[in-house]
């Protein structure tokens, strides 16, 4: 039987949340069905529970079969994506919250105690790859909690449709994602259009030492949505990496053929003048002149928040941004 509290830390592979295994508890006969159908009609000497269970990245977990109060931390973008407003919103001190959802819920600090979860009774906490072993025991305590496995986390599609297989929502993900797609086919259009094979790359300003990383073509934040739905080209450097992103040295910088650059703040906004004025010397610094996005003025500070995850709702305004400053 499934455990709602913690399970064992042995991986099991989810290749599509289609996969899942859903089992309703209570149930006389242990019909196990596919994901969203409903179970064999239990008897009424033995009424079925509204439970189900699921298998996630650490085994079999006890959920319930329509969850209401739902915690995603950093993860609440899949949620608003489906209609559905998080019971709280992922806050660390050291860099903030995704702003760009606009939610109006209480923050839970992810570096504070686990209490502050507790006070806000969630029915269903879902974790990624954040979440270990030793969290996700404490999780589980508070409520049963599905840890998102990775090989899903690499893919927004495929995070939408398990979230939204939890969640019981899986003809809106359905809708959501068929309009994502028109959405990427019309954008690719017109960013082919407009650039057609120059070379676009993602870079982030480390705000303290004001070191640069660059994101590769591997990076989950950016690689899928810009290098593979919408096509777009990534300079040589970026397209050779195997990490999803490194501090760039500059000994690379006269190497890096970028036509155009997408920038964000590794904290803070550009508005700020700290980061305004580091920008400004980056723009004007020699060696970053080398260059063509820099030489050529087609250098985009861009905010930071949506850059910074691949779910589906920050994937939207990305393409918004690109269309602005690409194809306007």
């Amino acid at each position: 039987m499934a455990r709602s509290g913690f399970m064992k830390t042995g991986w099991i592979s989810l290749i599509t949340a289609a996969m899942i295994t859903v089992t309703g508890c209570g149930s006389t006969g242990g019909t196990t069905d596919q994901p969203g159908q409903a179970t064999a009609a239990p008897s009424e000497a033995a009424p079925q529970t509204e439970t189900r269970i699921v298998t996630d990245a650490f085994g079999e977990v006890e959920i319930p079969t329509n969850p209401k109060r739902i915690s995603a931390l950093y993860r609440e973008d899949y949620l608003v994506a489906l209609g559905v407003t998080p019971i709280v919103q992922y806050f660390n001190p050291m860099w903030g919250k995704q702003d760009y959802l606009k939610l109006d819920v209480p923050l839970f600090d992810v570096t504070g105690s686990i209490e502050a979860m507790l006070v806000s009774e969630p029915d269903l906490i879902i974790g990624a790859g954040e979440v270990d072993a030793a969290q996700y025991e404490l999780y589980s305590k508070v409520a049963p909690t599905f840890r998102l496995p990775d090989d899903v986390l690499a893919d927004s599609r495929k995070t939408l449709t398990l979230i939204a297989e939890l969640l019981g929502l899986s003809d809106k993900a359905e809708q959501v994602l068929a309009d994502y797609e028109a959405r990427i086919v019309d954008v690719k259009a017109k960013l082919n259009a407009a650039i057609g094979d120059e070379k676009l790359v993602v870079l982030r300003m480390n705000v303290v030492d004001k070191s640069i990383n660059i994101f590769g073509i591997h990076n989950t934040f950016v690689g899928q949505i810009l290098y593979e739905d919408l096509g777009l080209k990534a300079p040589g450097f970026a397209e050779a990496m195997t990490e999803g992103n490194i501090v760039l040295s500059k000994e690379v910088i006269p190497e890096l053929d970028a036509d155009h650059i997408i920038m964000l703040p590794s904290n803070g906004t550009w508005e700020e003048e700290s980061n305004a004025k580091a920008l400004e010397e980056m723009k004007a610094d020699p060696l970053w002149q080398t260059v063509p996005a820099f030489k050529n003025g087609h250098v985009y500070p861009v905010e930071r928040s949506y850059w910074q995850t691949g779910a589906i709702t920050a994937n939207g305004l990305k393409m918004d941004d690109l269309l602005r400053l690409l194809a306007s």
